[in-house]
């Protein structure tokens, strides 16, 4: 009887459920205002400066954006955590660490350091980040991978926009 209590797996009560997807809310709305910080430090001044290219989207636009890109990662990797749980989880909420904190970094290199030339290396290096994040979510789960996608799409747009900068202000 002792082994087949100890093999069954059992799903977390929906509270221990509900507190972990806050906390990955809040820690992704937490990397998201390191990344506000470093952008705040230069997007009035600085950035306004720079040429741009004419499909640059509004600047209104960014904030509602990341909101959602950050609010749809939370979930993808609670779903993933929910799944499957932290043990055979590692390796895709690992890489999701480490495409949270390039993305935050993107934002520091851009705009705290006023870089748009490392920001694209650095882009680059996130964007493999994401797309390994986004495959190994796959895996564990189709949904979490699916809502990974927009922000894989909007990185890829990011991307060609920073190029864009860098090359108009080189």
């Amino acid at each position: 009887m002792a082994n087949i209590k100890t093999e069954m797996k059992l799903a977390p009560s929906a509270w221990h459920q509900i507190g972990w997807l806050i906390g990955f809310i809040v820690l992704c709305f937490a990397a998201a205002a390191l990344g506000g910080m470093a952008t705040s430090s230069s997007v009035g001044d600085w950035y306004q400066s720079l040429a741009k290219p004419e499909w640059t989207p509004p600047a209104w636009i960014f904030g509602p954006v990341w909101s959602m890109l950050f609010l749809m990662m939370a979930i993808a990797a609670w779903l993933v955590w929910r799944r499957n749980g932290w043990a055979a989880a590692k390796l895709p909420l690992g890489l999701f660490a480490i495409q949270l904190a390039l993305n935050v970094g993107w934002s520091v290199i851009f705009f705290g350091l006023r870089s748009p030339g490392f920001a694209f290396v650095e882009i680059l290096f996130l964007w493999l980040a994401i797309a390994f994040t986004t495959k190994s979510f796959w895996n564990h789960s189709r949904l979490a991978a699916a809502l990974m996608a927009p922000y894989l799409a909007w990185s890829t747009f990011a991307a060609f926009l920073n190029l864009a900068i860098f090359r108009l202000d080189s």
